[in-house]
């Protein structure tokens, strides 16, 4: 009987160790297993963060580049703004400037000036008695009425191929040409 208590009890150790060793089997094939998938679970985590990060970045890119172009729009339609303001004033004081019959008489002295030969010169007809006075002296230059320039007057030369106009529009144009510059860097 003590042998057979004893191959019980060596049956049950071996048993007991068996199970042992396969519980210890499967518990490191299971913590395998884990780490298998705590890994792959920080690798995926780890590209979606990198994904996440990049297209914040991209989005933070392109809303900056969004902003700068609104900027800029924004400064190209304040220069406008001004520009045509300024345009506006301009030819409101040259109007102005050109309703006065001494200043035209004297724009007109100094326009026909270096005149050789023929020259005809279109004037409002409020103004043609003050040019006509004014120029009588020189032959040459004839005063018509043409009241299509409203202020200023023009002035054809070369048998009318070549002309000068100094209207309100035209003189206030050439003022905002230059003057467009200086404005673009106050914008600035």
């Amino acid at each position: 009987m003590e042998d057979l208590q004893s191959l019980r009890e060596k049956i049950n150790r071996d048993g007991v160790e068996k199970a042992e060793a396969e519980a210890k089997s499967i518990l490191a094939d299971a913590k395998a297993k884990a780490n298998s998938i705590i890994e792959s679970a920080r690798a995926e985590a780890a590209a979606e963060k990198a994904s996440s990060e990049k297209a914040a970045a991209d989005y933070a890119a392109r809303a900056q580049e969004t902003i700068r172009q609104a900027a800029r729009d924004t400064v190209l339609k304040v220069e406008a703004a001004l520009t045509t303001l300024l345009e506006r004033l301009l030819v409101k004081d040259v109007e102005q400037t050109l309703a006065d019959e001494a200043t035209v008489t004297a724009l007109v002295r100094e326009a026909v000036k270096g005149i050789v030969g023929e020259a005809e010169v279109a004037a409002p007809a409020k103004l043609v008695p003050a040019l006509k006075a004014q120029l009588a002296a020189q032959g040459s230059i004839t005063v018509v009425t043409d009241e299509t320039l409203g202020t200023g007057v023009s002035v054809k030369t070369d048998g009318g191929r070549v002309e000068s106009a100094f209207t309100a529009d035209v003189i206030a144009a050439e003022l905002a040409k230059r003057l467009r510059p200086d404005l673009a860097k106050l914008l600035k």
